[in-house]
């Protein structure tokens, strides 16, 4: 996973958690719901992220590269 990647998920992350409890201030419930969303989709990506990263560690390992 490259640092990129790593930061625009956790900044979606972040902005999620930010709607969240925006609209939980506000009584805004589909605001609240979108920063749910947003936090589920970081998670899905930073998680499928790491899928890769192990994989292509395998890989190397198999290869010989690491």
């Amino acid at each position: 996973m490259g640092v990129h990647d790593k930061f625009e998920n956790k900044a979606e992350e972040l902005e999620g958690r930010a709607k969240e409890a925006a609209g939980a201030v506000t009584g805004d419930d589909e605001l609240k719901n979108e920063g749910k969303a947003d936090q589920a989709s970081s998670a899905l990506k930073q998680g499928s992220e790491k899928i890769k990263d192990k994989a292509n560690e395998v890989v190397g390992k198999i290869v010989g590269n690491d």
